[in-house]
């Protein structure tokens, strides 16, 4: 007797074998059956990013049967992306990542249809998040990873006694690497950790000593940073705008800056490439880690389109310094989460703290760069090139004491270029 594998033939068999049998990892309300497989294809997702992360999951995602992606970068392809960002070619450097992209998978996978958005994740409006399913993150950048984590709560509605509406859920998978290790995670806003939450992952950024960088420079980096830090505040380029490292106008005028100070210290190694890549903080990438990490979340996509088995709870690691290693933790939720409590949150503090000291504890616990401060009355602390008639009277604020310019109960507003909306603090001094 022969057995005759009826999918044999069939185009997606290896996702059919998974969408169409029972298995022992299914959740309990899995149903074995051809509608698995047609709610993939018609499952909406949008990719966040098309850059090393990004290129592996659209071509994983295309490759598992999601037909109908969105994929959102504001960068243009560089040289230097060739090496590991496989679906651009050198006629392309200098195109959009996003619409280079979509148009090679919708080349290579007929059937899968990609829409490029050419913009800042920012730029686009709640009604355009909710169009989607889940959102998979390949980010580099934490201020991005906190501002899509920041807008997907803040689309999740609630019932009267204060529970999630679960139809207003958009899951988030997120992946990230750093060298030879990475991470993924899947999110579901206001009902798991959530980025915020789990703020203090992320390790606080390695800056490099002023007086070294202005005075005894011995390294490529410290160039670059000299112009970063000392020569753009002083000079004030493109009419005072500031540093923008996704800007290539803005990457070139440091590159130019750092060239010269490189020439005068006798120092070499100062390109395009590592400008880029100190402006932005940028660990060298690696191919491998980067596929592995795409390779998970998509997994977990499938499992979510699907419910063939469970997605991992809540956070998984990998590393290949020594071999390779992975591990799965689950991040508790942060019941004190700005992100998650709706922006409004309690804060106790003595009666004779001083304005600089809530700033700083409030830049070292939200992960702040230059925060504003304000009551409903008066702005108490704003440095800012659209106000520099406060910048006086805020650093003269620095030195008040939080009695002398609130009262108990009294709420300030805090806001950030990390933070997707403003933090309300309730003033309750002990």
């Amino acid at each position: 007797m022969v057995s005759v594998d009826p999918l044999a033939t069939e185009r997606w068999r290896s996702i059919r074998r998974l969408t169409d049998r029972d298995t022992a990892y299914k959740v309990p309300w899995f149903n074995p059956g051809p509608k698995n497989f047609e709610a993939v294809q018609n499952v909406k997702v949008l990719v966040i990013g098309a850059g090393g992360l990004g290129c592996e999951l659209l071509k994983n995602l295309a490759l598992s049967g999601f037909r109908s992606i969105d994929v959102i970068d504001m960068d243009t392809i560089d040289v230097s992306n060739l090496n590991r960002q496989f679906l651009f070619r050198e006629a392309d450097v200098g195109k959009s990542k996003a619409e280079v992209a979509a148009a090679f998978v919708e080349q290579r996978v007929s059937g899968c249809h990609v829409t490029a958005h050419n913009c800042r994740i920012e730029d686009k409006d709640p009604d355009f998040y909710r169009r989607f399913s889940m959102v998979i993150c390949g980010l580099d950048s934490i201020p991005a990873r906190r501002w899509i984590n920041g807008m997907l709560c803040d689309l999740v509605l609630e019932h009267a006694d204060g529970t999630p509406d679960m139809s207003t859920i958009i899951p988030m998978i997120d992946g990230g690497t750093e060298g030879f290790k990475g991470n993924a995670r899947v999110i579901y806003p206001k009902m798991s950790a959530c980025i915020d939450c789990t703020i203090d992952l992320y390790p606080p950024q390695v800056n490099f000593p002023l007086c070294t960088i202005a005075h005894t420079p011995r390294l490529p980096e410290h160039c670059v940073e000299y112009i970063k830090v000392v020569v753009w505040p002083e000079q004030k380029p493109f009419e005072g705008a500031a540093l923008d490292a996704d800007d290539p106008e803005h990457v070139e005028w440091v590159l130019q800056g750092a060239l010269l100070r490189a020439e005068k210290y006798n120092i070499r190694g100062v390109d395009r490439r590592l400008t880029s890549g100190v402006l932005k903080r940028i660990i060298p990438a690696v191919a491998s880690t980067n596929a592995v990490i795409a390779a998970s979340c998509a997994l977990e996509a499938l499992k979510l389109a699907t419910n063939i088995a469970k997605p991992i709870d809540n956070y998984l690691n990998f590393t290949q310094i020594h071999g390779a290693y992975t591990s799965v933790v689950s991040m508790s939720k942060d019941e004190s989460c700005h992100v998650c409590n709706g922006g409004r949150l309690p804060i106790e503090v003595s009666s004779t703290y001083t304005l600089e000291e809530l700033i700083n504890s409030l830049m070292e616990r939200y992960h702040l760069k230059n925060p504003t401060l304000e009551t409903a009355q008066r702005k108490l602390f704003c440095i800012s090139l659209l106000f520099p008639q406060l910048e006086e009277e805020s650093k003269a604020n620095l030195h008040l004491f939080l009695k002398d310019i609130v009262a108990d109960g009294d709420e300030i507003l805090v806001s950030d270029e990390v933070l997707a909306r403003a933090i309300t603090l309730r003033i309750n001094f002990v």
